[in-house]
């Protein structure tokens, strides 16, 4: 059997049926959830890969706000490239004091920066 490949065409996306759109449309959220579960090809999400989601989103969203590449965010705010990258790319999952640093790094980088070379130097 070959593999079949789709190519989603963003200008022009696949469009349902109708009787497919009420057939869904029908569905109540309890069936769509035993649905989803029972898709070995997509089974959902558990806890920590929602957190893993999370941490990523708001490495990314901290590297944004201090417009910074990997190893400048990393310098600036005592980290190693390796870890920053595990956050970034999903592989781990930041604790509660990461999430703090990256919650201040959103709201002021420069006053975040100087406060951790302070701890560095101290």
């Amino acid at each position: 059997m070959a593999d079949v490949k789709f190519t989603l065409d963003p200008k022009n996306p696949p469009k349902l049926s109708s009787e497919t759109r009420a057939r869904l449309d029908a569905k109540t959220d309890v069936e769509i959830t035993r649905a989803a579960e029972s898709d070995p090809d997509n089974p959902p999400l558990t806890k920590e890969e929602f957190q893993r989601i999370d941490t990523v989103r708001a490495v990314r969203a901290a590297r944004a706000a201090a417009d910074l590449t990997q190893p400048e965010f990393a310098m600036a705010y005592g980290l190693t490239v390796g870890r920053l990258r595990d956050l970034e790319q999903g592989r781990t999952s930041a604790d509660t004091a990461m999430l703090y640093l990256l919650r201040q790094i959103m709201k002021d980088p420069a006053k975040a920066k100087r406060e951790v070379a302070e701890l560095l130097h101290a």
